[in-house]
């Protein structure tokens, strides 16, 4: 049975969000996903969608809103594959106790304002042009690595070498948990 992929996408949700369809087409062999719109889970329905409305948006109650409504519709323990401002989306609803295996966030923006991380697996990849990057006292502070990929910014996620990248390290943890499973029984 395949593992539980839960993604959250940007704030920019499917609206700007064709590039997600390449993570879903790369890792629906191996998992079971499902698929989470930023936008749709904090009720943001703006008429006029500039960055700096949206992400005012989620700053001011959008990210709250979002967190609550991803708790009530997960309650299975599942791995998270979370973009820019849905990274923090999970980050956020796994401290408040979303049963969460592991979370795999690329560019996850405002976790940097975060003292306490997620009880569970980690990866955190980041642009090293990306303006909303922690800092790596942060890091060592949380006791937490941040791998950072040279020359990309923040929409790095949106490139297809780190579509390829991600989809790598995720396939190689599910056949590798798969195999860890076999021998265990």
């Amino acid at each position: 049975m395949a593992e539980r992929l839960v993604v959250i996408s940007d704030m920019w949700g499917v609206k700007k969000g064709l590039w997600i369809t390449s993570y879903l087409g790369y890792l629906q062999q191996y998992y079971d996903i499902v698929f989470y719109d930023a936008q749709q889970l904090a009720n943001i329905d703006l008429t006029i969608k500039s960055e700096e409305n949206l992400h005012h948006a989620f700053v001011e109650g959008g990210i709250d809103t979002a967190v609550a409504h991803l708790m009530k519709k997960e309650t299975t323990a599942s791995h998270y594959l979370a973009f820019s401002t849905g990274g923090t989306i999970a980050w956020k609803a796994s401290l408040k106790g979303l049963p969460m295996k592991s979370l795999y966030a690329v560019s996850a923006t405002r976790v940097r304002l975060e003292n306490l991380k997620p009880d569970c697996k980690m990866t955190l990849v980041y642009g090293e042009n990306d303006g909303f990057r922690p800092e790596e006292s942060w890091s060592e502070k949380l006791d937490l690595e941040m791998e950072v990929v040279a020359n990309f910014g923040h929409e790095c996620y949106t490139d297809e070498k780190i579509i390829s990248k991600v989809c790598k390290d995720l396939l190689i943890a599910a056949t590798t948990e798969k195999k860890e499973t076999k021998k265990a029984v």
